[in-house]
């Protein structure tokens, strides 16, 4: 009877702890937080001087790609003494301590779930300073991701049924039904979805494993084939009018990886022939070496007079989505 009593006992001891564990779980709330905004939680004093002047430099410096200067984070600042309560909330949040070793630390659901909490340490101003600098890169990076997967999953919620896309290119990608196919072929898809003051706008195609060679000229290659492509499908709004690259605006161009393959990334400024259209575009050709072919997957937007980080993050947010087969 003893050890029965004591079975029973052990048992709603380790039971009693799981539902505690999975009680703490469930109590953070969801975060929120528009879209691009970091909250930073400093003090007055260093937000208004040079402390506050580095962090401007790293989360408000403007997005290379985009016709007009944007900043890459709206910022928010919020003194330690009120940050509680639904402050904490936000899905991105730095913070910065003093009288501490310099460093700086990354954080998961601290306050929220999904956040980030990136706290930079130092004992004086000047190593606060250096801590930001040294880490530039990697703050962004942390804070774009949470933004991207952030939209992603906003836009699950209500996720596309097209199944052509699969059908003949072989890939899925992420994005809204609120998006509608403007054009479809064999092996190209113009996908895009209507804003308040244009279009937010998709182009999946492939190209065969000789279209794109890795060398000195490959941005020029690119963009000669984004523009033959842009003649071919995508019209303007007037004839004879079409979708070119702007040739005042240098490129940019680098590497990176999309569904575990290496990817080529340029972003520029699109125009139309013929027309007064232009805006941004990103366009990542993916190296699928088992199908011997690139996939392009191409987000440009058609939002003039208004700000448009938030287009084009909801459309590299769809590509990086993709997933080959």
């Amino acid at each position: 009877m003893r050890n029965l009593l004591y079975l029973v006992f052990t048992v709603t001891l380790f039971t009693s702890c799981g539902d505690k564990k999975s009680s703490n779980e469930k109590f953070l709330p969801d975060a929120s937080g528009a879209i691009n905004n970091v909250s930073v939680v400093a003090e007055n004093e260093l937000w208004d001087g040079r402390v506050g002047d580095a962090i401007r430099n790293v989360l408000a410096k403007p997005i290379y790609g985009l016709p007009q200067d944007e900043p890459t984070f709206t910022i928010s600042q919020i003194p330690p003494a009120v940050f509680s309560g639904f402050v904490t909330k936000n899905r991105t949040v730095l913070k910065i301590e003093t009288n501490k070793e310099a460093g700086m630390n990354i954080a998961e659901d601290v306050y929220a779930k999904p956040q980030k909490v990136i706290t930079v340490f130092g004992k004086t101003k000047e190593e606060i300073i250096e801590v930001l600098k040294a880490n530039e890169d990697k703050i962004i990076d942390t804070f774009r991701n949470e933004e991207l997967a952030e939209r992603l999953r906003q836009m699950s919620k209500s996720p596309h049924s097209f199944t052509a896309i699969k059908e003949k290119l072989g890939l899925t990608i992420q994005f809204a039904s609120i998006y509608r196919i403007a054009k479809e072929t064999d092996n190209f898809f113009w996908i895009r979805k209507d804003i308040t003051t244009g279009t937010n706008n998709l182009m999946i195609y492939e190209l065969p494993y000789d279209a794109i060679t890795r060398n000195d000229s490959v941005v020029n290659q690119i963009i000669k084939i984004r523009d033959s492509i842009g003649k071919e499908h995508i019209e303007g709004p007037v004839e004879g009018s079409y979708l070119i690259t702007e040739n005042a605006y240098t490129p940019f161009h680098g590497e990176t990886i999309i569904d575990n393959k290496p990817t080529l990334e340029t972003k520029g400024i699109w125009d139309v022939k013929n027309a007064f259209m232009g805006g941004p575009f990103i366009n990542y050709a993916i190296e699928d070496k088992i199908n011997k072919r690139w996939v392009v997957i191409e987000g440009f937007a058609f939002a003039p007079s208004v700000e448009k980080r938030n287009y084009m993050l909801e459309l590299e947010a769809i590509i990086k989505s993709a997933k080959i087969e």
